[in-house]
């Protein structure tokens, strides 16, 4: 299987679950705060809905709960290294900066891997046919 046609590249390139070829989430816009959540209604290329019901990305919500789950435990892991003794107030506001530095990415990652769980690679955007919907 080619890097391009993974579940992976879909996950971290933020395209769509179906081609692979679309982009989920508006360009240039991952580090502005006021536009990092804009997505797509639809894939540009084969038509794919990425919000195929409302409430869609409810389950998302438990993806970034593990993703921040890992970075508080790297965080802790890290200072432990790093300090070895240090206080209750140093762990709790580097956690805190580093669970805002990383809110754009782990948004966009926790999205794309729910929606990459329920659909899967078709193909090349000109070898599948494209959805027809509502939106």
């Amino acid at each position: 299987m080619a890097w391009k046609e993974s579940r992976l590249y879909s996950i971290f390139k933020f395209k769509c679950p179906r081609c692979h070829e679309g982009d989920m989430f508006t360009p240039g816009t991952l580090f502005n705060p006021a536009k990092f959540s804009k997505m797509y209604p639809k894939c540009s290329c084969c038509g794919q809905s990425f919000e195929p019901e409302p409430g869609y990305y409810f389950g998302a919500m438990f993806v970034s709960y593990a993703i921040n789950t890992a970075l508080f435990v790297a965080v802790w892991v890290a200072l432990n290294v790093i300090l070895g003794d240090y206080s209750i107030t140093t762990m709790v506001v580097t956690i805190v900066i580093m669970a805002i530095l990383f809110l754009s990415l782990i948004f966009r990652l926790s999205r794309s891997i729910w929606i990459n769980i329920f659909i899967g690679y078709e193909g090349p955007c000109d070898q599948i046919p494209k959805k027809q919907g509502f939106k």
